[in-house]
């Protein structure tokens, strides 16, 4: 359908672990445990391959121990373009209880250089210049030796060529991804917090906030509200989104499921009630298992019909 750049800086291998109750200073009995390629980047260009696009997932991977990933890629179709590094990509423990609740225990990643970074700029570059990607994913933490500020000027040089450049990151990465404007972001309530100044805990003042951070040059801004939902405001007016009651399972995977198939809906054109309800809906289906949404599974019709979708200052709504 459309070719999309996911640039993931800081992947990981991912540990996840399944237990009923973490107990801290205890010994814990895991119910499952597996080790899997992973990290935002990876997750947002499953779904984006899932929901029929071309992906071209680029990024830092350490050469010692790649493999999960290129079979991940090669399993899933996605294009491996990342710049390998010497050392080992970092492992995260994710360790997932049966009420939902998911405790990260995350490592820092590999130290890169001025010259990779400046390496795997060019490559990206060069890459929006020859295929031209409707749009570029810039998502995930930032490993050492990548400043908050290296991020920004990164996104500027992506935003040169008129690609718009989709951000998923938190903290000061965030924070100086914003201040340059990039085509979307999507903070969470929490990170959405920490910009605006004030708490978000009703409707108006999430609905303000959004408001604001669009006010100030993000054309898709993009509040995830995990079990209430998604806020999303762009010229295409303010929109609310309620996801059907589903029994969760993890949390992981969900935001950037939110992502992909949000991109996905704007990418293809759908109404604004369309490409929200889609989104919303698949980032429910992600949390009753561990992993990105499957909007492939037989009862992904009745998630969408149980999603609920409502023009923010107008009573019109879309859904069950």
């Amino acid at each position: 359908m459309a070719h999309v750049l996911v640039v993931t800086l800081n992947p990981a291998l991912d540990l996840s672990i399944q237990l009923p109750r973490l107990e801290p200073g205890a010994v814990n009995r895991t119910r499952s445990s597996h080790l899997a390629a992973a990290g935002k980047g990876l997750n947002v260009a499953q779904v984006l391959v899932a929901l029929g696009h071309r992906v071209t997932l680029s990024g830092f991977l350490g050469a010692d121990n790649d493999t999960a990933f290129v079979q991940a890629c090669r399993r899933d179709g996605i294009e491996d373009a990342s710049l390998r590094l010497p050392g080992e990509t970092r492992i995260n423990a994710k360790l997932a209880e049966d009420d939902g609740r998911v405790t990260d225990v995350n490592g820092p990643g590999l130290e890169v250089s001025k010259a990779a970074l400046a390496e795997l700029t060019a490559a990206l570059v060069a890459c929006c210049e020859i295929s031209a990607p409707s749009a570029v994913v810039v998502t995930g933490s930032l490993p050492p030796g990548v400043s908050p500020e290296a991020l920004a000027r990164l996104i500027e040089t992506l935003k040169a060529d008129g690609i718009p450049i989709w951000v998923d990151t938190s903290g000061p990465a965030l924070t100086a991804a914003l201040a340059v404007s990039p085509h979307a972001v999507k903070p969470n309530e929490q990170e959405l917090t920490e910009w605006a100044g004030g708490p978000l805990d009703e409707p108006a003042s999430q609905l303000d906030a959004a408001r604001r951070l669009h006010a100030a040059g993000i054309e898709e801004s993009i509040l995830s509200l995990g079990a209430e939902g998604t806020l999303w405001i762009s010229r295409r007016g303010a929109w609310r989104a309620t996801p059907p009651r589903v029994e969760v399972k993890s949390t992981v995977g969900a935001g950037d499921t939110l992502l992909a198939a949000l991109l996905h809906g704007v990418i293809a054109g759908q109404s604004p009630q369309d490409a929200l309800r889609q989104a919303t809906a698949l980032a429910a289906e992600a949390v009753r298992h561990v992993g990105v949404g499957n909007p492939h599974v037989e009862d992904f019709q009745q998630l969408l019909q149980q999603t609920r979708v409502v023009r923010c200052g107008g009573a019109r709504q879309e859904g069950a």
